[in-house]
């Protein structure tokens, strides 16, 4: 009873300090502090009521999360409370650093599996490999665990251990292994290289508290590999992170003193200007920023702010359209709240944020911004630019068009059990990975014998017509038609394979490096057919279409 109690009066206590928060920043506007002083007082009432008097028991701490997520639910989704199994999460952005084993980890047909491995760490010195799938940590199982339930499992206080039972193909029984908890750093450049004589190329995969350090040593890194004519940083699919790093991620490329980003809160007084103050690694070599709709936050300020400069051009399809800046608020000693405080906006003076979620239908459903009422905006050399919606490239280059029968091989997981699948039975890495027509012949093979299904959506329509047919009584002759029909488009499916067989070539070198030589290999493998990277590496070699782009 004790216990209950002291639950209750911790969500009370919590409400209570909201209270004095709020009355501490509203101490200004009387009226408005007191009409949020009257709602928490009756939060207050209702959290105390239900309580102490609901007819079942409460658990009063699971009870305030539900009425502080309802609340935030109300605002937009970056809006969010932080409780103490999501401390970890944080702690990767703001530090860059966390303690485990060097694995990355995730589902494969359904079993927690090792996606990849980092180099100089306890699990690649120890001998796990790429395609392990996990199913103890430290004794206890992992069947029925979701992935981040395993992931707190194997992560942990650095200098401590952690043992795991993995299932290894080619294997007759489990593997255990006892590993080092290390502190890892994680990898926010996870390649560097030329991929043209001049051209450097570097992928920037987040903006932690690291992030700068890494661009800048990957820099130096490629300035003494040879001369670098021209860079590319690739940031599709970045999701953003902390707005100082992506300050001084920009801050290596454009002049000192220039304007990068502007924030503004509710408050007139709230605007805040953020510049370079330092003096860029690559002050004037062309430069191209690869960007795509996963390009967020963080990853828009520097592609806003490098096409606002006219620093650079920007290459892929348009961003994310994520505007809205967080400021993260500890409660407790195990609690905090994200909370958006501000907009930011480009050096043009546009806001890219693309969704308005203090403008809700009547279902509470949000929308994008209009076309029709987006505002046009200026480069530094007078292109025009416009907000609410992300940031657009300077060059449109679509991504290579998605083939429904990849996908549902990806979606199957074949291309990664059948890396782990050749591992298996080739113990020794070959100097090169090619892949042969006998190879894409062993991987159908493998394929067929793992069970893989594939239906298009036009069989489907097809089931869909056979059916009314049926049901409507027509002729057998019609059904027989139907029914051929249907066996040509059965056959028709044998050949994909062949039909596709550039493109699944193309995946199973990278795949296969990647399993066998590692991530570095893998990137390497897909170069030559990143369609938006090639474009990019050619406008960077062509000063006169380059200086066009600019110029617009």
């Amino acid at each position: 009873m004790k216990t209950k109690k002291r639950n209750i009066l911790i969500g009370i206590g919590v409400i209570v300090t909201a209270i004095l928060v709020v009355g501490f920043v509203w101490s200004d506007d009387s009226e408005y502090f007191l009409k949020v002083y009257q709602s928490i007082d009756i939060f207050t009432r209702v959290y105390k009521e239900v309580a102490v008097n609901y007819v079942d028991e409460v658990n009063p701490e699971l009870f305030m999360r539900a009425g502080i997520d309802g609340m935030l639910k109300t605002l937009d989704p970056y809006t969010v409370y932080i409780g103490e199994e999501d401390k970890d999460e944080i702690d990767l952005v703001t530090t860059g650093k966390y303690g485990g084993i060097g694995v990355t980890i995730g589902l494969r047909d359904g079993a927690v599996s090792i996606l990849n491995l980092m180099e100089g760490y306890s699990a690649v010195k120890q001998g796990v490999q790429v395609g392990d799938k996990i199913i103890e940590v430290d004794g206890k199982s992992v069947s029925g665990k979701s992935l981040e339930e395993v992931r707190s499992l194997v992560r942990g206080v650095p200098g401590s251990e952690v043992k795991l039972k993995i299932e290894r193909e080619g294997e007759p029984s489990p593997l255990e292994f006892t590993l080092m908890r290390e502190e890892i750093r994680i990898q926010n450049v996870t390649y560097a290289g030329f991929v043209q004589p001049g051209i450097g190329y570097i992928v920037l995969e987040r903006f932690s508290r690291t992030s700068a350090e890494d661009v800048r040593e990957a820099i130096k890194e490629l300035k003494a590999q040879g001369e670098l004519k021209g860079i590319i940083l690739d940031l599709r699919g970045n999701p953003g992170g902390l707005l100082e790093m992506a300050v001084e991620v920009t801050s290596m490329f454009v002049p000192e003193s220039s304007l990068i980003v502007s924030t503004k809160g509710r408050k007139p007084d709230s605007e805040r200007k953020y510049y370079s103050t330092t003096k860029p690694l690559l002050p004037s070599i062309p430069m191209a920023v690869l960007v795509d709709r996963n390009s967020a936050s963080a990853s828009e300020i520097v592609a806003g702010a490098i096409q606002d400069l006219d620093r650079g051009v920007i290459v892929g399809t348009r961003t994310f359209g994520k505007g809205l800046v967080q400021t993260i608020t500890q409660l407790s000693n195990t609690a905090s709240l994200k909370l958006t405080t501000a907009r930011y906006y480009t050096p043009s003076g546009r806001c890219i944020q693309e969704i308005d979620y203090s403008k809700r239908l009547g279902d509470g459903s949000v929308f994008a911004v209009p076309d029709s009422i987006k505002h046009e905006f200026h480069t530094k050399q007078n292109r025009p630019v416009w907000d609410g919606g992300g940031v657009q490239p300077d060059s449109t280059v679509v991504d290579t068009v998605r083939i429904p029968f990849i996908d549902e091989l990806y979606r199957q997981g074949m291309f990664f059990k059948f890396a782990n699948h050749y591992a298996s039975i080739n113990k020794s890495i070959p100097e090169k990975i090619e892949v042969t027509p006998e190879l894409l012949n062993s991987f159908q093979s493998f394929t067929k014998e793992k069970g893989f299904v594939y239906k298009s959506k036009e069989e489907q329509l097809l089931e869909e017509v056979h059916k009314a047919i049926q049901s409507a009584s027509y002729s057998k002759a019609v059904q027989r038609a139907l029914a051929s029909l249907d066996s040509l488009m059965k056959n028709e499916k044998t050949n994909y394979f062949q039909y596709y067989h550039k493109e699944l070539t193309t995946i199973l070198t990278a795949e296969l490096a990647g399993r066998l030589k590692g991530e570095r290999a893998r990137i390497e493998a897909e170069l030559p057919s990143d369609k938006q990277l090639q474009v990019a590496a050619s406008l960077l070699g062509n000063s006169k279409r380059y200086n066009a782009i600019l110029r617009k």
